[in-house]
C-alpha cells in the first residue's frame, strides 16, 4: 500500500483539532480523543496517523484484491 500524503492538522486555541486533506476537512477532534491523537502524532509517522484517525488507509479494493487469482 502506498504511503498517505495530503494531510494537515491544525490545533485551535480550545484544544480541539481539525484533520484536513487535500483541503477538506475529514475530521475534527476534541477533548481527550485530540490530547490522545496529538501524543500519536509525536510518536510516530504524522500521515499514517492522520490517515488512521480519519478511515482514509482503505480505499475499496480490498474485495477485488481478495478475489485477483495471485491471492487465492
Amino acid at each position: 500500500m502506498a504511503k498517505p500524503f495530503g494531510f494537515v492538522h491544525t490545533e485551535r486555541g480550545d484544544g480541539t483539532v481539525v484533520i484536513t486533506h487535500r483541503g477538506r476537512t475529514a475530521a475534527t477532534l476534541r477533548g481527550e480523543r485530540a490530547a490522545k491523537f496529538r501524543a500519536e502524532v509525536a510518536a510516530g509517522d504524522a500521515q499514517l496517523v492522520m490517515a488512521r484517525w480519519t478511515g482514509a488507509y482503505k480505499f475499496g479494493n480490498e474485495r477485488a484484491a481478495r478475489n485477483h487469482p495471485r491471492n487465492r
